[in-house]
């Protein structure tokens, strides 16, 4: 039986289902926090959506590697046919109505989206029918990377925006990269600064007064490493999101369509590898070279029956082994490698087989 006490006093008395919308760019930590809540879970049955670009669905196999009983692999639910923003009709409220429909219908969903993915569209969805009355957004929560914001990784060129910038304020010189950024903070009702184990006092100090300045009044920015923050504050914000939508500004609110044609997404497929180290090592400095925004998958190693995941932001890279390979599969690396449009796709598959 699930520990109600745990549940929160607004979803008591009106019987909704809580949902926290978890947004945050590209190798944020979003998948690290859904990870330390269903560790925590305090009792609550989890359900998780998830979405990614890209088309492999590394994070739903990391989530589903956890093994703990407060969230299933029957609990966790991937959608792979695009964006969760671009697709509420066909994808995402057909499975919300699922999950409702089940004998058991989960204490709380929690929707990873897409590190590409616009938050507002999704928030819009709560409010159709089928919908509303059921479930209401507990919360939406903005990982962010706090060394890849000291980094200055959300635009193109940072000298050069902001040289742009002084000569003509009148000019609109965002990148996608900082419109993203800036959209998913707007949307917030809570900030994780994650990562911050990779910074300095100082340097934290300054991430935090330039993400301050894209929130709305009254939005908590919560320090945090490997994504481990209390599940009570993550699942307990009761904003009723839903309810507030036109008071969170987007870059794309006239926008009719929301696309990723400045984005691209491919994998690769190659065998097992003898050196693992040597592997991260020559994906870092590919990263660097061709500026990949995002490398995530899973490698098969010589002489070992665990898979190894790779993850990388940038030219930071990290890898474990999370499991043992299932007899039903193949041991195969597969890799996702995500950038800015016009990737030397024939370049970097190369050179992450040699």
């Amino acid at each position: 039986m699930p520990n109600t006490s745990s549940v929160s006093n607004t979803s008591r008395v009106t019987k909704k289902i809580p949902a926290t919308v978890v947004t945050g760019f590209l190798g944020a930590g979003k998948t690290s926090l859904i990870r330390h809540l269903i560790e925590h879970a305090n009792g609550r049955r989890l359900a998780l959506v998830v979405n990614e670009f890209g088309d492999i669905g590394i994070d739903g196999e990391v989530l589903a590697a956890c093994g703990n009983d407060a969230c299933g692999e029957d609990d966790i639910i991937e959608l792979a046919n695009g964006c969760i923003c671009c697709t509420v009709a066909d994808d995402f409220l057909p499975t919300i109505q699922a999950l409702l429909a089940r004998p058991e219908p989960p204490d709380h969903i929690i929707i990873e989206t897409s590190g590409l993915a616009l938050p507002k569209p999704l928030l819009r969805a709560f409010g159709w029918p089928e919908v509303r009355t059921r479930v209401t957004v507990n919360g939406v929560i903005s990982v962010v990377d706090t060394r890849a914001v000291a980094d200055g990784r959300f635009a193109d060129d940072v000298d050069a925006v902001d040289a742009q910038r002084r000569a003509d304020e009148m000019l609109d010189h965002d990148s996608p990269l900082e419109e993203l950024f800036e959209d998913q903070l707007a949307c917030a009702d809570m900030v994780i600064l994650n990562k911050t184990d990779l910074l300095d006092d100082a340097g934290l100090d300054a991430v935090r007064r330039s993400v301050a300045e894209g929130v709305r009044p009254g939005v908590k920015l919560v320090a945090a490493a490997n994504g481990a923050v209390d599940a009570a504050v993550i699942l307990g914000i009761d904003a009723a999101a839903e309810d507030d939508i036109e008071s969170r500004p987007s870059h794309h609110d006239a926008d009719e369509d929301h696309d990723h044609d400045d984005f691209e997404s491919f994998h690769v497929e190659f065998g097992a590898v003898a050196a693992p180290e040597a592997l991260v090592s020559r994906l870092t400095r590919l990263a660097i070279d061709h500026d990949i925004l995002r490398i995530k998958g899973f490698v098969a190693v010589d002489g070992r029956d665990m898979r190894l995941v790779v993850q990388g932001v940038g030219g930071r890279f990290q890898h474990y082994y999370d499991r043992d390979w299932r007899d039903d599969e193949t041991r195969v690396s597969r890799l996702v490698v995500i950038g800015q449009r016009g990737l030397d796709q024939a370049a970097i598959e190369a050179l992450i087989r040699d």
